[in-house]
């Protein structure tokens, strides 16, 4: 017989209370179970998503720069006659540089690629496009890097190595690069082997390359004083530049090797700063495939730029760069056949040389001549302002002479007048133009060997454009 159980209103209320706390339980038991889920699962994906945001970076970068040049004087006098006729004393012309630069960044990693393409306007060949920078850096958290690829090499004023950008195909070196960044101590040391192609019998003659150099080790060293506006720099650098014949007997290839070091100093308190720089070169230069010598030569400079207010500013310097003892010069004629058995005439290598020296870049396209260079002694004095916002000017004169004895000649080469002005029509839009007038000697006519020397102007614009096309974080 079936049991009956009495229901009671008790009863009611007891199992209706077990039923709330069991689903109270159930319910509690799911939210913990969801939490644990979301912290073994769904919070590490987006703590690695928000880790990937700020981790990795891409930009595109664009540069157009359309350049132009007016030049009257300043060259020897064509050959085939004596009296040149106007256009033969007068150039003009447009250039154009197109650049796209694709970089990438992450925690660790660096990398950038810059294509470039450079041409005279109505060249055949203006379609052409080089590798101007392409390398890939690796850091430590300690400070060590290593980068390597093609790079643009900038370095204190850039004196010795600089990208000469002024110049546009600018200047870039195929080097492998190691360091430490940390603590006010920079160091880095550059490594370079050129070649001009996959050379499998012919050893490792190297000719007619990008970079003058055959092999190329350098030693940077600066160090910025801590309370103190005070930065010191050290340079070594040891080259080896290619000299002979391939296949001659009578010249054999042989690898000679030249030494520069140096320092150069930069003091800069308030509304101050004061520059400094001193070179030694020796070893082995190579003129020319057949001949080489010993050089010994030195470099010195000293530079002082006052600013009292951010609207204007004025600068005063020195340079002095050394020349061989004895530079024979001949009446009607050219560089003299004597030769000299030690090279005397410093050489900036591959620095920013319209930075120091002029605009025009009058002497170290072409200091060299058979062998024998003056030197230059060049001293200047500026001014430069911004009379309104976004309008820059300047103006600086130099005075230029030879660094060694002439025979019947005076040292004065000449005087320079540089004038520039620039105006940015936004961050990305900038346009400057210039004009320089040089006014030389007798001793300039005649180390030159044109009258055209004595008098020279030159006038240029450059359009500049370099917006960012593009930037992600992923």
């Amino acid at each position: 017989m079936k049991k009956i159980e009495l229901v009671t209103a008790e009863t009611v209320r007891d199992t209706r209370c077990k039923e709330r706390k069991g689903s109270v339980v159930k319910r509690a038991l799911f939210s913990v179970a969801l939490l644990v889920l979301h912290s073994s699962f769904l919070a590490p994906v987006c703590h690695a998503q928000k880790d990937s945001v700020k981790a990795n970076k891409l930009t595109i970068d664009l540069q157009f720069l359309a350049h132009g040049e007016i030049c009257a004087g300043g060259l020897p006098k064509p050959p085939a006659t004596d009296d040149p006729k106007p256009e033969e004393s007068f150039s003009a012309f447009l250039q154009g540089r197109t650049r796209i630069g694709i970089g990438y960044e992450r925690n660790w990693l660096e990398a950038k690629v810059v294509l470039q393409n450079n041409a005279v306007w109505g060249m055949s060949s203006n379609m052409s496009v080089n590798l101007y920078e392409g390398w890939v850096k690796m850091k430590a958290k300690n400070g060590v890097f290593a980068k390597v690829g093609r790079i643009a090499l900038s370095y204190d004023d850039e004196r010795i190595i600089g990208t000469n950008d002024f110049a546009t195909a600018s200047l870039s070196h195929d080097v492998a690069m190691v360091g430490y960044e940390g603590h006010g101590h920079q160091v880095h040391g550059i490594f370079a082997f050129n070649q001009n192609s996959e050379n499998v019998y012919d050893g490792t003659y190297y000719n007619n390359g990008s970079q003058y150099y055959k092999t190329m080790q350098t030693v940077w060293y600066h160090y910025d004083f801590p309370k103190f506006p005070l930065g010191a720099s050290l340079l070594f650098m040891n080259m080896g530049v290619q000299s002979g014949i391939m296949g001659s007997t009578y010249y054999p290839p042989a690898t000679k090797f030249q030494q520069l070091w140096g320092t150069y100093l930069n003091y800069h308190p308030q509304h101050l700063t004061l520059e400094a720089s001193y070179y030694r070169q020796s070893g082995t230069v190579v003129n020319s495939e057949k001949m080489f010598r010993p050089i010994r030569a030195w470099m010195a400079s000293a530079k002082a730029t006052i600013t009292p207010t951010d609207r204007y500013g004025f600068e005063l310097g020195y340079d002095f760069l050394s020349g061989d003892d004895y530079v024979p010069v001949i009446y009607g004629g050219t560089y003299g056949l004597p030769m000299h058995k030690v090279d005397g005439g410093f050489s900036p290598l591959y620095g920013s040389r319209t930075k120091f020296y002029g605009i025009m870049d009058y002497f170290y396209s072409s200091a060299r001549i058979n062998g024998f260079t003056p030197g230059l002694q060049n001293a200047f004095v500026g001014a430069f302002g911004n009379p309104i916002p976004k309008l820059h000017l300047s103006a600086k004169y130099h005075y230029l002479a030879v660094a060694t004895s002439l025979d019947g000649l005076s040292s004065t080469l000449g005087h320079s007048m540089d004038i520039e002005a620039g105006y940015e029509f936004s961050k990305d839009v900038s346009l400057m133009a210039g004009y320089t007038m040089m006014v030389g000697s007798e001793t300039m006519n005649r180390l030159k060997q044109g009258d055209n020397n004595k008098y020279a102007h030159w006038a240029w614009f450059s359009l500049i454009v370099s917006p960012t096309l593009f930037t992600t974080r992923f």
